[in-house]
């Protein structure tokens, strides 16, 4: 029976920062959704003793490990022979695997290299999960009393094998309800919103002591409200608990709250144009194109946004959307205000509004550094700007703290941000980091 659960992520780049490890994220999310409870999350490097460690550590304290990397053809991928060492076992070649392997070669036109045998091997006593999207089967063996998964590392191997191969073995407690829900909020801080979860008219929401849990994660600008019920109820008992305290917490900061659960700030505007029939352009200087790009992460942006400008250079500015030169230079009557300015902002938003042709136009300008600033205007001045067919701009200037590309990720979050206050009709809110 699998109640709680380990995650391994495995490689040097994910150790030194070199890659973002998102699988262990998705997998603990896909483990809560079946009722097993994640303890640990583990990043090891490529040493063998250490994964070996590690596994015969967590294998004496969860029913369930889940590894993911190491399992490629080179000198670096341990975790078959780091499997072998924690059980006491050893390794054979799994005739089966290598013609899997060979097939995946020749499907495509190529001869096997010689490396890629290894990837073939397993420890004696467990058995291969068939990878049909590339070369490193899964292995499947046990530690003691401890089923352990390992999968490939990357995203597009691990998904779809981990729906079609681990999850029909899992054996979540019939006994034990785990439920989770995430609300999304922008434009309070953490500390706000801890504040009013403190006092609620039935009680502090946050207290350790209660049941379900209530926590805050902010991450850039978003507060993440997670509640999560763990124990003996049924699921539909605790389906009540977790809706009683959605409530509640929709009572006291539902200015704030734009999304639930695997929704993000781009999901939801896209859906939202996308029921109204409308449409977005962007325009951008110091994010590069961020904002599109987030926008277009998400299935169906092509029914909503129409195009969008890179206007880096101030000349370019002028030539594609139509800002006045006279916003960037000097002249005897007056000083012009400058690249970065609520002025230049609001001229790209409204200038891309007619050229696109759209119901929206997002225009952001800034100082990302970490050079450029000025005492008026330091590193991390951003203006955003939003023009509609049915409202005056919006304008905006933030002043940012962190790396250029802290800033540049600030920016395009307070530009999705100010887009949805505008569609939910929330103009009036302000978004942290606003001056």
């Amino acid at each position: 029976m699998h109640r709680t659960a380990a995650i391994i992520s495995q490689g040097d780049e994910i150790v030194i920062g070199q890659t973002l490890d998102t699988n262990s994220k998705w997998i603990a999310a896909r483990l809560l959704d079946r009722g097993i409870v994640p303890l640990e999350h583990v990043s090891l490097p490529d040493d063998r003793a250490a994964i070996a460690s590690a596994l015969m550590r967590l294998a004496a304290r969860v029913d369930l490990i889940l590894c993911s990397g190491g399992l490629g053809p080179t000198a670096d991928d341990l975790t078959r022979f780091a499997l072998c060492d924690a059980s006491d076992d050893t390794l054979r070649e799994d005739a089966d695997a290598l013609a899997q392997i060979a097939a995946w070669f020749a499907s495509r036109g190529r001869a096997m290299n010689e490396l890629n045998k290894v990837q073939a091997q397993r420890p004696s006593r467990a058995a291969f999960l068939p990878n049909e999207f590339g070369t490193a089967p899964g292995i499947r063996t046990r530690i003691g009393l401890c089923d352990v998964f390992c999968l490939p590392g990357p995203p597009r191997e691990l998904a779809p094998m981990f729906d079609r191969l681990v999850t029909p073995l899992l054996q979540p407690d019939p006994s034990r309800t785990v439920r989770v829900r995430v609300l999304h909020t922008i434009g309070l801080g953490e500390s706000e919103i801890a504040s009013r979860f403190r006092d609620a008219p039935g009680g502090n929401l946050m207290a350790r002591d209660r049941s379900p849990l209530i926590g805050t994660t902010a991450s850039n600008s978003v507060v993440s409200c997670r509640i999560r019920y763990e124990g003996p109820l049924s699921a539909g008992e605790a389906d009540q608990l977790i809706a009683r305290d959605e409530a509640a917490i929709r009572a006291l900061i539902s200015e704030a709250i734009f999304g639930e659960d695997e929704e993000t700030l781009a999901s939801v505007i896209v859906r939202t144009l996308r029921e109204r029939a409308q449409t977005i352009t962007t325009i951008e200087s110091c994010t590069g194109g961020m904002v599109a790009s987030q926008l277009t992460d998400i299935a169906g942006a092509s029914d909503v946004l129409r195009t969008g400008w890179v206007t880096y250079a101030n000349e370019v500015k002028t030539r594609e959307v139509g800002v006045p030169d006279s916003l960037f230079k000097d002249s005897a009557e007056s000083k012009a205000p400058g690249a970065v300015s609520a002025e230049v902002a609001t001229a790209m938003a409204q200038g891309g509004l007619q050229s696109a042709n759209a119901d929206y136009a997002i225009a952001i300008t800034g100082i990302a550094g970490p050079s450029g600033g000025t005492l008026d205007k330091p590193v991390g001045t951003v203006f955003v700007a939003l023009a509609s067919r049915s409202h005056a701009p919006d304008v905006r200037r933030f002043a940012f703290t962190g790396d250029r590309s802290a800033i540049r990720e600030w920016s395009a979050r307070a530009a999705l941000a100010t887009l949805w206050l505008n569609l939910s009709n929330r103009r009036g809110v302000r978004l942290l980091r606003q001056v």
